[in-house]
């Protein structure tokens, strides 16, 4: 992940959540859908691990004032992007 002068590497599942969220830029991508799809089931404790990774996420994108993730509270999470 490139900004601005900056780089980072993410993880596997950093990528794939980073990955669906591109994906469905400006829309909701739900939470049952992406923990399915990353983590095989929507567990409890999966269920958990993905709201670490959306805080990693959002502090890797931080640097960037158009791009932000927000929740959908009972629905998902969205990538908002002014680009």
């Amino acid at each position: 992940l490139t900004l601005g002068d900056s780089s980072r590497r993410l993880t596997t599942k950093e990528t794939e959540l980073l990955k669906h969220l591109c994906i469905n830029k400006n829309a909701v991508l739900d939470r049952n859908f992406a923990l399915k799809a990353i983590w095989i089931d929507d567990s409890y404790f999966n269920a958990r691990s993905m709201d670490v990774y959306i805080t990693k996420l959002r502090k890797y994108l931080s640097e960037d004032p158009n791009v932000e993730i927000i929740n959908v509270r009972g629905k998902g999470f969205k990538l908002l992007s002014q680009t």
